[in-house]
């Protein structure tokens, strides 16, 4: 029975993964946002999945071009739509 409650509470403390979508509405960040979306449909993955347009926030991360994708709070890529090779590496 106790192992039964340390493994549920291990199961509640498990984080979602923050995927971050830096970009100013441009047709490059839609895509991205869909390529993510429909990885993360594909692999049943759960992230909470956050558009950013806001121009200090993008530039805070270091980001000068866009798209930029950042998971976790690390940047993963910035100034191209990732393939859906690179989005799986990112999830995993």
């Amino acid at each position: 029975m106790e192992k039964i409650r340390k493994k549920k509470r291990k199961q509640n403390k498990v984080k979602n993964m923050k995927i971050e979508i830096l970009g100013t509405g441009c047709a490059k960040c839609k895509k991205t946002k869909e390529a993510i979306e429909k990885v993360l449909a594909e692999t049943g993955k759960k992230a909470e999945v956050v558009k950013v347009e806001d121009i200090e926030t993008i530039l805070n991360y270091g980001v000068m071009v866009t798209p930029a994708v950042v998971v976790d709070g690390e940047v993963k890529i910035a100034g191209k739509v990732p393939d859906e090779k690179e989005i799986k590496k990112w999830i995993e």
